[in-house]
């Protein structure tokens, strides 16, 4: 079966790529001119370009039966907010449009559970059928909102319409680096020496890919499917690393209040040192959310799946320590060798 994927060098993009190769899909990956692409190279044909230029997207929709749309940009900072409305909601418009004008289909699309308005906790959030962004907080959740409630408005037209709506993404082969990886950088070098309250749903990298080709094979018509995993805190999750790493848990608190006040001045610190942020007020509020979300429909319909989240950090611990320390931090390496 031909298909094309979007945004293929993203963390969930080439995992899903080597996922569909695996089970016998002819693919056509579509990425940014430059992007490394090593990952994928023996998985697919490249095919470099932008998803803002229609006339590019319908030469490489051609004779394609499945349009996977994974190009997008996350952002948990207080910037960039053209950038993340052109991409995120103009790019997907654009990439819907050419499917729609080369007779594709079958379209997935991957929203997010940001998308979702949060419901009081500790009620437990579905999917949910209208989108609004003026009901989410964020400039990604109503970027996700917006794109999602465009692409559902062509439910009804020629082509299968299908969302998927992961929740936080984590696991190994990374290889762009989230936030999510660069705590685990950050607490591998010692950045790392307080935590703060609160906690998310995180689902394995591979299970979110899985659950993108399921819904491909077995998704119904303009439906959406949540793809969350394990809930767990930030205490907890940080306590895991420690233990997968070897290394001591972090054992100091912050206050609530104190880290919200201090966020402005993290983006700013972030920015200037050229780090991807951890802590910004957005984030902060994330972690303190309701993050109940329910994978019940993705199980029943899609057969969909998840492994155990220790399982998850452990390997994400292992991919991070050979591809973003031992290669590539020469400060890292010596300490380790002297702890060794």
């Amino acid at each position: 079966m031909k298909c094309v994927v979007t945004g293929a060098t993203g963390h969930i993009g080439n995992v899903l790529v080597r996922n569909l190769y695996h089970h016998g899909y002819e693919i056509t990956a579509v990425v940014l001119p430059n992007d490394d692409t090593s990952m994928i190279e023996a998985f697919s044909t490249i095919t470099y370009g932008n998803i803002l230029d229609s006339a590019f997207l319908e030469t490489v929709f051609l004779d394609t039966e499945i349009v996977f749309h994974l190009a997008g940009v996350v952002e948990i900072g207080s910037g960039k907010k053209k950038l993340i409305n052109l991409i995120n909601v103009e790019g997907t418009r654009n990439v819907l449009n050419a499917a729609i004008k080369c007779n594709v289909k079958r379209f997935v699309y991957t929203s997010s559970v940001h998308a979702i308005p949060e419901l009081p906790k500790p009620q437990l959030q579905s999917e949910i059928t209208e989108f609004d962004p003026d009901k989410v907080k964020g400039l990604y959740a109503k970027s996700k909102a917006l794109a999602t409630k465009i692409v559902l408005e062509q439910k009804e037209g020629p082509m299968d319409i299908i969302v998927v709506q992961p929740s936080g993404v984590i696991g190994p082969s990374d290889y762009k680096m989230s936030n999510t990886s660069q705590m685990f950088i950050d607490f591998m070098l010692g950045r790392l020496t307080a935590y703060l309250k609160g906690g998310y749903n995180f689902v394995d990298v591979r299970d979110a890919a899985d659950g993108i080709r399921l819904a491909a094979e077995r998704g119904r018509r303009g439906e959406c499917y949540i793809l969350s995993g394990s809930e767990i805190t930030v205490k907890q999750l940080l306590d895991e690393i420690a233990k997968s790493s070897g290394k001591k848990r972090i054992k100091t608190k912050l206050a609530y209040w104190f880290i919200l006040a201090m966020s402005y001045f993290a983006e700013i610190y972030y920015k200037v040192v050229r780090q991807k942020p951890l802590f910004t007020r957005y984030s902060i509020i994330v972690l303190n959310s309701n993050y109940h979300f329910s994978n019940a429909k993705a199980v029943n319909e899609l057969g969909y799946t998840t492994r155990d989240i220790k399982k998850t950090i452990h390997d994400t611990m292992d991919f991070i320590r050979e591809r973003h320390l031992d290669k590539h931090d020469t400060k890292y390496r010596k300490k380790r060798f002297k702890n060794d």
